[in-house]
């Protein structure tokens, strides 16, 4: 534990806030990861190019990010509660009008509408974190929100690819959108009105606030920090099982379990990690993690036919090295904006976040080359060296950050 810090137990009711915040983004992001593991379905299924796939999941992100900048102004002038009743609702009809897509077309304009509404559902639950917990216990509140990335493998994405299997690629779809409406009344009934920010409100226009939020020096670090961040998960993502079914000559039948490996080691990983960035130095963390990351990748994406048991070996240490990045980066960043400002500041890091994803998603596709459906994929180690290049950038602007939160906490601020 950091020195001076002591470990407090979770009330019941901050116990309930972890979950249902955890399911909340279980939800979420089962929606947009579930888009890589039928990857290979989908394009074959809808006759799609590499480079329509990556727009469709940059279709995605780019209306997240744009959402997310339209939301940013009046993020902090309302109760958070309704906020996130809002958006969560909105992204249930989302995930529905997917399960009804017939076409390449109509599976983008259903993948930019879910993203108009699910985008800014993670900046809406970090605003409520950071209202609710101190930093000092935000690592641990990060790495048990987070197990909804492990928990959409080891459940959500088997139980996706199987029913995809029988019933069709909608089906999964149709699945998150009846676990969402199930959140959605929990919500609603459980859930008490996040109000405390709006006492610290300042009389200032929906545009004068997301200009004042975007004005701040140490803000525009904190988001481009965010970005660059999620350039890497972007890249590789959207392809990852297109290459491991035509390079490395995995099944579909074999997809399941390479998923729910990866994502049974993330439900242990995440909470330990989440724990040990409350007791470390975050920065040091985060960088050990990017350093491992980055030859994990190198070796990955110049993998040929490979078995199995090797791959799960491969996905389970990439994992490591992305989750330990994740949680140590989340917690500094909810460090950097003061209370006034911190829905805007999440609505336009979220955006930043996911436009920058989209746009390496939409990359990525242009890179990438497949002569034919069945054909392995080309160019996949070039986005190798491209996500080695960003981490190393990240490196150098998550010390930025780490240090602006350091000097934030000697002065009281937080």
């Amino acid at each position: 534990m950091q020195k001076g810090v002591t470990k407090v137990p979770f009330t019941p009711y901050q116990q309930f806030t972890i979950f249902i915040l955890a399911i909340t983004q279980f939800s979420v992001i089962l929606d947009f990861m579930v888009m890589s593991p039928l990857g290979d379905m989908l394009m074959k299924s809808l006759s799609m190019k590499p480079s329509q796939f990556g727009f469709a999941v940059s279709g995605y992100a780019f209306s997240a990010g744009i959402s997310g900048l339209l939301t940013a102004g009046f993020a902090d002038r309302f109760d958070r509660k309704k906020l996130l009743l809002f958006f969560y609702s909105g992204f249930i009809l989302g995930t529905l009008l997917c399960s009804m897509a017939t076409s390449y077309p109509l599976l983008l304009a259903a993948r930019i509408v879910t993203g108009l509404f699910g985008g800014v559902i993670g900046s809406i639950s970090m605003a409520i974190i950071t209202d609710l917990f101190d930093i000092h216990h935000r690592g641990r509140v990060m790495g048990f929100i987070q197990l909804g990335f492990g928990a959409s493998q080891v459940l959500g994405i088997p139980v996706s690819l199987y029913i995809a299997n029988v019933w069709g690629w909608q089906a999964p779809f149709l699945m998150v959108a009846i676990l969402a409406a199930l959140v959605v009344i929990l919500i609603f009934l459980k859930l008490q009105p996040v109000t405390g920010h709006l006492a610290a409100q300042h009389d200032r226009s929906v545009i004068k606030h997301l200009l004042h939020t975007v004005s701040k020096r140490n803000y525009r670090i904190g988001f481009l920090s965010t970005a660059l961040l999620s350039i890497g998960g972007f890249m590789m993502m959207p392809f990852s099982t297109a290459f491991a079914i035509n390079n490395l000559r995995l099944t579909q039948q074999q997809l399941p379990m390479l998923f729910m490996v990866s994502g049974c080691c993330s439900l242990v990983i995440m909470p330990l990690i989440g724990k040990l960035s409350d007791k470390v130095d975050k920065f040091k963390l985060f960088a050990c993690a990017c350093v491992w990351m980055m030859a994990v990748v190198l070796i990955y994406t110049h993998l040929s036919v490979t078995p199995l048991w090797e791959v799960m070996i491969f996905n389970v240490l990439m994992m490591m090295g992305i989750m330990s990045r994740m949680i140590p980066s989340g917690a500094l960043t909810t460090g950097i904006p003061d209370m006034p400002d911190r829905g805007a500041f999440m609505s336009i890091n979220s955006s930043l976040q996911q436009i920058a994803g989209g746009v390496a998603a939409a990359f990525a596709g242009m890179i990438v080359v497949q002569k034919d459906k069945y054909s392995p994929l080309q160019h996949y180690d070039t986005l190798g060296y491209v996500i080695i290049g960003v981490s190393i950038v990240s490196i150098f602007l998550m010390y930025r950050v780490s240090v602006m939160v350091k000097n934030k906490l000697k002065e009281k601020v937080l």
